[in-house]
């Protein structure tokens, strides 16, 4: 399809001349004979491909036209015409934008290649915006594939590492279902449960760098051996940070080990400085060591971990986190027949009515 062309020029006689040859070689054309108009036939079509337009014109001259133009239609090729008394005003027209420039009086063969070329670059710089835009999008897709199998390999990783020690093993995944569960009774976004979610499969990657002795050891940890353990988050946080590029989940797994008073490490980090999903997942990741076996003790039961870590609300956990932490135990093991009364005579304003949970009984048990 022939390509179309506006004319701007205040000359009737060249205008037409112009618009006559050009038509020979098959373009569409429009002839206006101001900058004003030219203006106006731009805001009523936006098919125009090219234009030609002198510079010296009564009112608006053309190189005002030319950069209104350049901020309505970044892709419309321009051609200038000017007097030879004009030529450096022509080439400054280049640096705003213009594609060539031809001088008066013109050889209308001349104009002829001068529009055929402007036309021909024209094309090519969107050919090859539109093969940047799909390599950029060829390339994210990519490199989202490639996150996708280094996560896989980083579950995978956990799993193994988890599957090695049956006292961890399961471990990311509960304290991930705990966490999100938490963060669902909090009413935060769903993008903010995504990255806890993803946080928590993670967070303990990082052990992988702290010797077995040192993880399954049945006797009181030394300062230095705690100290040692309490570096793993650091080093999961490394170890993630070339695959997954979003800081808030880097922060979640880098923190999830601060304390509420400022007790915690790594940075000793108080109260709303820990990331909220950090304080989450630390409360998550409590409720399963303390409900989980242990090298130097047996799990300990839902109602001694409820009481544990509410007692430690407002010191080692975030008492807003602490409350929906309540509100989930409450939900999920009312139907535990052991859990109901202590749950009840310790905190009796979370008495509500709930479903039968005879299944996740089962589960627990399991």
């Amino acid at each position: 399809m022939a390509a179309s062309i506006l004319i701007v020029e205040d000359e009737p006689s060249v205008r037409e001349i112009l618009c006559w040859r050009l038509s020979e070689e098959g373009y569409r054309c429009v002839t206006v004979p101001s900058a004003r108009e030219a203006l106006q036939a731009l805001e009523g079509d936006a098919g125009f491909e090219l234009m030609i337009s002198d510079i010296r014109m009564p009112g608006m001259s053309g190189v005002d036209l030319l950069k209104s133009v350049r901020t309505m239609m970044q892709d419309m090729a321009v051609v200038m015409v000017t007097a030879v008394s004009d030529v450096n005003t022509a080439i400054e027209t280049l640096r705003l934008g213009a594609y060539d420039y031809i001088t008066k009086p013109f050889n209308l063969d001349e104009v002829c290649i001068a529009v055929e070329r402007a036309l021909e670059k024209r094309e090519l710089i969107l050919r090859n915006r539109d093969y940047q835009l799909h390599l950029e999008e060829k390339v994210e897709e990519q490199t989202r594939e490639l996150r996708v199998l280094y996560l896989d390999a980083f579950k995978s990783l956990v799993s193994a590492l988890e599957a090695k020690d049956k006292y961890t093993e399961g471990h990311s995944r509960r304290v991930t279902i705990y966490a999100v569960l938490i963060a669902r009774k909090m009413g935060l976004a769903p993008e903010i449960i995504h990255k806890i979610h993803l946080a928590g499969l993670m967070h303990d990657i990082g052990k992988i760098g702290i010797p077995e002795t040192l993880l399954n050891k049945s006797g009181a940890l030394t300062p230095e051996e705690y100290s040692s353990l309490n570096r793993h988050p650091i080093i999961s946080a490394r170890i993630l940070r070339p695959i997954l590029r979003d800081p808030e989940v880097l922060d979640f797994v880098r923190h999830h080990h601060e304390n509420f008073d400022g007790s915690g490490g790594p940075e000793g980090l108080a109260g709303e400085e820990i990331p909220l999903g950090a304080r989450i997942l630390a409360v998550a990741d409590a409720f399963d060591a303390i409900t989980s076996d242990r090298p130097y003790r047996e799990a300990g039961t839902v109602p001694f971990a409820l009481v544990e870590i509410t007692r430690n609300s407002g010191i080692q956990f975030d008492p807003q986190v602490v409350a929906a932490f309540r509100e989930f135990v409450v939900e999920y093991f009312t139907g535990v027949e052991y859990l109901r009364p202590v749950v009840m005579r310790i905190f009796p304003e979370l008495q509500s009515s709930s479903p039968d949970f005879e299944q996740v009984l089962a589960q627990e048990k399991s």
